[in-house]
């Protein structure tokens, strides 16, 4: 007998625990760097949104609301996936605890 009835399901949800945190961290680390050229968009976007408003440039609403009606109509069967991801629990938190750890590791 090499373990005990229990063991199987430990083993399985270690497993979810180590990969999701590995994972995790990793994401962590990329978001990290791509940080600063998300602040620079972010800035970039805000500046036309100010110019919009002070009426120095015009903007097109109806064709932003036109992709981002497409954008949730893309995602719409995501919200299918909400039972999947409550099985895989311990790899999600896992994960998001190692993105936590990436974004925050000193360099």
């Amino acid at each position: 007998m090499t373990g005990s009835i229990g063991s199987e399901p430990f083993t399985a949800i270690l497993f979810q625990l180590v990969i999701g945190g590995i994972g995790g961290f990793l994401i962590g680390l990329t978001l990290r760097k791509i940080a600063k050229v998300a602040l620079i968009i972010a800035v970039v976007v805000f500046a036309l949104i100010f110019l919009a408003y002070i009426n120095v440039v015009d903007v097109d609403y109806n064709g932003l609301f036109d992709i981002a009606s497409r954008l949730v109509e893309t995602f719409n069967p995501a919200l299918n996936l909400i039972i999947p991801l409550l099985t895989h629990l311990p790899f999600i938190v896992s994960l998001c605890f190692g993105i936590f750890i990436g974004v925050r590791k000193v360099d």
